[in-house]
């Protein structure tokens, strides 16, 4: 084999990513115990059907530890960086489902569509950017679905700007109640509820908010990057983005968020998917995330328990000092036994 002809895949610029383009090249992970103790070491996880084999085994079945949906999450949007290596900002996620609860020891691997794209207008100053939403569906080694969700990229032109028009759907619609229910079928509640104390979904009125009681700061930001196989730049590389230092990728936020949203409610069994995500601020490694976090509405469960259909806003204390800047708006349904 001639090495000097072979050329390594360089990450994709915005002219690349046509409608209709597929990226499934990301490798494939097996979830391990050392993947569970780093992100949790990382993120902060706190749920209880994480933490606890036996509180999983009687809630879901017999089997090896439950993986906490963070790191789900996670790992499929990090395999679908191939598509987004020179990313200069993740804007929003939409309708992130996660059809069943994996466990330590399943394999997870991610397809990543191009479904809409557009240029941004050019400003004086900066270099040319547009925007591409991405289709990303994870399966398990049955080819079970996993997770199924869009997200939004900002990517720089290659070229000059050629006047690419789409709609990339901005607007967000919650998702479906069919399929939540059917993930939380798959839940025994009662033994949540007789195995953990509440609150629970009969003592968690509408229209509850908290304000979480001290921030966490932002730490191993690369780390989590690695761990997830993330190969953004900007999030590795001070380099290679218009910020002069890397940027945490939305992920780590959003975990960050729910590791606090289970300080707010300590008795969450879990979360089910995402309405919506917005970043509307960037974060950097030595920030401090805060967040006030509100019950949009509660839903009943016809066995017991219900959904909580959550807003959190997270807000960041600069490390470099400056007034708190809102970073995340995430809308996202959780279930109280």
């Amino acid at each position: 084999m001639n090495l000097a002809s072979i050329s390594s895949p360089a990450p994709p610029w915005f002219e690349d990513l046509e409608v209709g383009r597929f990226f499934g090249s990301a490798p494939a992970v097996t979830l391990t115990e050392g993947h569970a103790a780093l992100h949790q070491a990382l993120a902060g996880d706190r749920l209880r059907l994480a933490l606890d084999r036996m509180l999983a085994d009687a809630v879901l079945g017999p089997g090896p530890p439950a993986a906490h949906p963070a790191l789900v999450w996670d790992t499929a949007i990090g395999q679908s960086t191939v598509a987004t290596g020179r990313v200069v900002a993740n804007l929003f996620y939409r309708g992130l489902l996660l059809h069943r609860t994996p466990r330590l020891g399943d394999t997870l691997r991610t397809v990543t569509e191009v479904v809409a794209r557009r240029e941004n207008r050019v400003r004086e100053g900066r270099r040319a950017t547009g925007l591409v939403v991405l289709r990303i569906r994870t399966v398990d080694q049955e080819e079970r679905p996993v997770l199924d969700f869009s997200r939004c990229a900002m990517l720089p032109l290659r070229d000059a700007p050629a006047g690419v028009q789409g709609d990339i759907g901005e607007g967000a619609a919650d998702l479906e109640p069919e399929p939540l229910h059917t993930a939380a079928a798959a839940l025994d509640l009662d033994r949540y509820r007789a195995g953990v104390p509440g609150p629970h979904f009969a003592d968690v009125p509408d229209g509850w908010e908290w304000e979480v009681e001290g921030g966490d700061v932002v730490d191993g930001a690369p780390a989590l990057a690695r761990l997830t196989l993330n190969v953004a730049m900007a999030h590795l590389d001070a380099g290679s983005g218009d910020h002069g230092r890397r940027l945490v990728y939305g992920g780590h936020t959003i975990a960050l968020a729910a590791a606090q949203a289970t300080r707010a409610l300590p008795a969450l069994v879990t979360i089910l998917g995402w309405h919506a995500a917005d970043n509307s601020a960037p974060v950097f490694e030595g920030d401090t995330l805060r967040s006030r976090i509100e019950v949009e509405r509660r839903e009943a469960l016809p066995g017991g328990g219900g959904l909580v259909h959550l807003r959190s806003q997270a807000t960041t204390s600069r490390a470099a000092g400056g007034d708190d800047e809102k970073v995340l708006d995430w809308r996202y349904v959780g279930v109280l036994a």
